[in-house]
């Protein structure tokens, strides 16, 4: 089993690119929509009352999707991305512990282990002089060194913010509120992250032209 290991984009990752987001948000939607109808897809499906409450089911459908995601990005793309994987084996083991436990913290820190492992790999790699933010955005953009320095260290902070970020919300709010937040609130405020490193990323583009003639 392959992951995406070089900066260098995949004729898969230039022709499927809504293919590859869907991937990706598809999981996240499947299990707000199974929380929130957690009851509803009880009473039509009996089996997942195994599963226990609503956020349970939700987990045990998250977990599915995201499983499937994979196998479809394996097939289709010909590779699994790094930061689906890695946080799609925490999915299965935290919702696992979840599911066989009925504990809810788990799945409710997964969110927060990923986000910290991120954080913490990004900006200690550069502590050895590399910077693997290409390993997590070579479908999107190729960087010049100093372009992928400065990346690194905001998207290092960023995903540590976002790990604090959830532990406040999961601790202080209601089930609900932390599972609408972790789909319509972290999505967004990533998204308005990602464009506010526009300017950075194209004072430090480098032209992919002449990759793509090859």
């Amino acid at each position: 089993m392959s992951t995406e290991s070089d900066i260098t984009p995949t004729a898969a990752d230039r022709h499927h690119p809504l293919l590859k987001l869907a991937l990706e948000l598809g999981p996240l939607l499947i299990f707000f929509f199974a929380n929130l109808r957690g009851p509803w897809l009880v009473e039509k499906f009996p089996a997942l009352s195994e599963l226990g409450g609503p956020l349970f089911v939700a987990t045990g459908l998250f977990m599915a999707a995201t499983i499937l995601s994979l196998v479809v990005s394996k097939i289709v793309l010909g590779h699994l991305p790094i930061m689906p994987f890695v946080s799609g084996i925490v999915v299965v083991i935290f919702g696992s512990l979840s599911i066989w436990l009925q504990n809810e913290t788990f799945i409710k820190m997964k969110p927060t282990i990923v986000n910290a492992l991120f954080g913490v790999a990004l900006l200690g790699g550069l502590a050895f002089g590399r910077s693997l933010l290409g390993y997590v955005f070579n479908a999107a953009f190729q960087l010049d060194a100093e372009g992928w320095r400065k990346l690194t260290i905001r998207w290092g902070i960023f995903f540590l913010f976002l790990a604090v970020l959830n532990e406040v919300v999961w601790r202080n709010f209601s089930d609900d509120t932390w599972v609408a937040f972790k789909v319509w609130g972290t999505m967004p405020i990533t998204i308005i992250f990602t464009l506010a490193q526009m300017p950075l990323v194209l004072k430090h583009s480098l032209n992919p032209e002449t990759d793509g003639e090859k």
